[in-house]
């Protein structure tokens, strides 16, 4: 290999070892992210069905027209 050559294969090496760092990056974040969304989303469902059930009221007589 000559200089250029060398040269190029650093570059390349260096910068594909920052996309892999940024990626693992990312995906760590993802996970972590999708793990909280789904902790949350359980404990709406879970409070949810804890909650007493909502009474509904009794429906109101509809009046008659007299004619």
């Amino acid at each position: 290999m000559n200089a250029g050559e060398e040269k190029a294969a650093r570059t390349h090496k260096a910068s594909r070892q920052i996309m892999d760092a940024e990626t693992v990056s990312r995906e760590k974040k993802t996970a972590r992210l999708r793990a909280l969304r789904l902790e949350k989303e359980e404990a709406e469902q879970a409070a949810i069905a804890a909650a007493p059930p909502v009474a509904k009221k009794p429906a109101r007589k509809q009046k008659v027209a007299a004619t």
